[in-house]
């Protein structure tokens, strides 16, 4: 949100939790996170990481401080993002030393900055839901049940 030019996350970076996600899932994106091939810029995301299972967020916990201790990346980019008023979660315990509140964006600021990066390329159906960003990617929105099955 600082740069107002920095494209959005790509597929790779996000992952939306929901207390379906496995462990597999989550110990990827903090591999992708803190390797060394992740000095590319990039900004690895755990969306509403409250709704992970009370293994998986114990897992989460585990693969993040082993591979922290034995990663090269002093500058490594990984952000887990929650409600501030789930106080049951484990991840906000876990990893509450490093909680950090960012400021409130009224719906104006959101919808101008989206506005900026989100584009519906013409001819386009409505069902897609493809975005056009600024640096000519596409990204579309899909809600399955079993991500990640080819469907």
């Amino acid at each position: 949100r600082h740069t107002k030019t920095a494209p959005l996350p790509t597929y790779d970076e996000v992952l939306v939790c929901t207390h379906n996600a496995e462990e597999e899932e989550v110990e990827l994106i903090v591999r992708r996170a803190l390797s060394s091939d992740s000095q590319n810029q990039k900004i690895y995301c755990l969306l509403g990481a409250k709704k992970l299972a009370y293994k998986v967020s114990k897992q989460l916990e585990s693969h993040f401080f082993r591979l922290l201790q034995s990663s090269t990346v002093p500058d490594y980019r990984f952000i887990i993002i929650c409600n501030a008023k789930a106080h049951n979660s484990y991840v906000i315990t876990a990893f509450d030393t490093y909680k950090v509140t960012i400021p409130c964006y009224s719906m104006t600021e959101i919808q101008a900055y989206l506005s900026t990066h989100l584009k519906v390329p013409c001819g386009t159906a409505p069902v897609a839901q493809a975005f056009e960003e600024p640096y000519q990617q596409n990204m579309k929105f899909i809600f399955s049940d079993q991500a990640g099955m080819g469907r």
